[in-house]
């Protein structure tokens, strides 16, 4: 058995899966709904036809906001060909959806079998093939950087300056915005707008509506908070809250 798989629908408006770890490489795909995996680097947020690769030993935590339809692959760690050790967004293309539904209704697949054994090459050949998106909120691990963090996460809509911020975390502005480059990988402006689209899609797969949201996270203009939504994940946030 090379391949085992997992399906689970939660109906609640929020379930959370304690930290753990796997030692087989795990796919996790959301059908419907939004879902979170928090590692100690950072979290992936994966709305619908979205995935985040998570590998073997990694221990994550997983969050379901509002009604969700999950799959997961599990791999042995041998046979995967993604490459990286590190979790990773991904979009999930429609071929690669029906193989892992496919996968789901046989339940585990065996190499030994000739049908699945093809089924566990196509699915290895899609994550060959597979288009990364900016679903990570990557966290600072610097002290002065991780409050600044703690602040804008706690208020997401806040349109408060970096001098200001940065003042009140005892650093620079400058000095911030090395530390967010430096430990995240994306500018400070960036990591800015990728923690106000993550809190937009938990609040989508909530029920609100994208005019709320959009001003929960700090767009007076709902237009130019569907452009910055599609811009990042190619789609509208109306097509995220219908799911």
């Amino acid at each position: 058995m090379l391949v085992r798989t997992f399906g689970v629908t939660f109906t609640s408006t929020r379930h959370v899966i304690a930290a753990h770890r796997h030692k087989w490489d795990q796919l996790t795909y959301a059908t419907e709904g939004v879902m979170s995996v928090t590692t100690a680097d950072g979290t992936w947020v994966v709305p619908p036809h979205r995935a985040v690769w998570v590998p073997a030993g990694v221990e994550h935590t997983e969050i379901y906001s509002g009604p969700v339809a999950a799959r997961s692959l599990y791999l042995v760690p041998q046979i995967s060909r993604f490459g990286t050790r590190e979790c990773t967004g991904m979009n999930v293309s429609p071929l690669l959806r029906e193989l892992i539904l496919k996968a789901i209704s046989i339940g585990a697949l065996d190499a030994g079998v000739p049908e699945q054994s093809r089924l566990i090459d196509v699915i290895l050949d899609q994550l060959d093939e597979r288009e990364t998106v900016p679903l990570q909120l990557k966290m600072p691990s610097d002290a002065r950087a991780a409050r600044v963090a703690a602040m804008l996460e706690a208020e997401p809509a806040s349109d408060e300056p970096l001098s200001a911020i940065a003042k009140h975390a005892g650093a620079s502005t400058r000095t911030i915005e090395r530390l967010f480059r430096e430990e995240t990988g994306v500018s400070f402006r960036e990591w800015r707008q990728r923690l106000r689209l993550v809190h937009a899609l938990r609040l989508l797969a909530a029920g609100e509506s994208v005019t709320n949201v959009a001003l929960e996270v700090g767009y007076s203009s709902t237009s130019a908070f569907i452009a910055m939504f599609r811009r990042e994940l190619h789609t509208t946030p109306a097509r995220i809250g219908k799911q």
